[in-house]
């Protein structure tokens, strides 16, 4: 038989819990319905259209929109964290990723969509529950008929770089 798990002390580890629900992703989709990517991007920051499944299950939200620039805020939580004991990369990936996209979402007309290419992030500093909240700000550099670049940064409460990311969009023509 196997021992239970232990903390650091070798006292018995406590185990938690987290319940996750999520909305229908095809709501958002239908919402998108005769509204540009800026004003879709609003109403979900408003509340006005359900967040897509992943801000939810990750623990991330959309709080700032502008055409060409968004910016997702995340407080980091142990659910998060990978084996050593920080948030794992996969979470700050996901948390960039969404941010350059959405960005490049504010630049598209009604009926255009888009898809990431490729996601390149450099990790620069560690994440865990006492860094606090931080902010995933995405930013377009160039949009072009069928592709868009943009880039993403995280950043602690004080201003300083977790990590960075740049991302290629192919823009999918309506129809």
């Amino acid at each position: 038989m196997t021992a239970p798990p232990t903390d650091r002390t070798g006292a018995e580890a406590a185990t938690r819990e987290r319940t996750h629900t999520w909305d229908d992703p095809m709501a958002t989709v239908h919402a998108a319905a005769g509204r540009s990517g800026l004003e879709l991007m609003r109403a979900v920051r408003d509340g006005l259209v359900p967040s897509a499944p992943i801000a939810r299950l990750v623990g991330f939200a959309l709080t700032s929109v502008e055409e060409g620039e968004v910016e997702f805020t995340l407080e980091p939580a142990e659910f998060q964290y990978n084996p050593i004991g920080s948030v794992h990369g996969g979470v700050f990936a996901t948390l960039l990723d969404s941010a350059a996209g959405c960005a490049v979402h504010t630049t598209l007309p009604e009926g255009v969509g888009y898809t990431s290419q490729d996601l390149n992030v450099k990790f620069l500093r560690r994440l865990t529950v006492e860094t606090g909240p931080v902010r995933a700000v995405g930013r377009v550099r160039h949009r072009g008929r069928t592709t868009a670049l943009a880039e993403a940064e995280l950043l602690d409460a004080d201003g300083r770089l977790l990590a960075h990311a740049t991302s290629s969009c192919l823009i999918l023509a309506a129809g």
